[in-house]
C-alpha cells in the first residue's frame, strides 16, 4: 500500500503543475493500491481551488475507486497531534501527521510525494522502532 501526499495529487489533476507529467508517469506504474487521508484531501481540494477542473477530476477519481480513504479515530487523531508538536521544528501540518499516523497504522512506510524535504526526516513508529519513509519517486 502506498500513502499519497497533496502535492502529487494537485500536481496529477492540474495538468499546469510542473510536476504533472511526472506524478501521472509515477502513479501509472505503482500496482498497489493506494489511500491518503482527509487532511490530504482538504488540502489538495484547497489547492486545486472549487469549481476548477483539477477538483472536478479528483472528486470523480476518487468517487471511482483510484483512491481510498483512511480516517482518524480519537487515538490517531490524538497521536497525529502529538507527532505535529515532535516535528514542531519543521513544522508538520495536519496533513502531513495524518500520513504518518496511516502508514503507523497500516504498518507501511511507503509515501507518494514531493515534499522530500520533511518525508526524509520523519519517522514511522512501529513498536519501539522508528523508520525511514520510503518516498515513492
Amino acid at each position: 500500500m502506498i500513502l499519497v501526499d497533496t502535492g502529487p495529487l494537485v500536481a496529477l489533476f492540474d495538468p499546469r503543475d510542473g510536476r504533472h507529467q511526472r506524478c501521472v508517469t509515477t502513479l501509472r506504474a505503482v500496482r498497489e493500491p493506494i489511500r491518503t487521508t482527509v487532511p490530504v484531501l482538504t488540502e489538495a481540494f484547497h489547492m486545486l481551488g472549487p469549481a476548477t477542473v483539477g477538483s472536478d477530476r479528483l472528486r470523480e477519481f476518487v468517487l471511482k475507486g483510484g483512491l481510498s480513504m483512511w480516517w482518524f479515530d480519537s487515538t490517531t487523531l490524538s497521536r497525529a497531534f502529538e507527532l505535529m508538536d515532535v516535528y514542531a521544528d519543521h513544522p508538520m501540518n495536519l496533513a502531513d501527521a495524518s500520513l504518518m499516523v496511516a502508514a503507523e497504522a497500516l504498518a507501511t512506510r511507503r509515501v507518494f510525494t514531493i515534499d522530500r524535504k520533511d518525508f526524509a526526516a520523519y519517522r514511522v513508529r512501529r513498536d519501539h522502532r522508528h523508520y525511514a519513509v520510503e518516498i515513492i519517486p
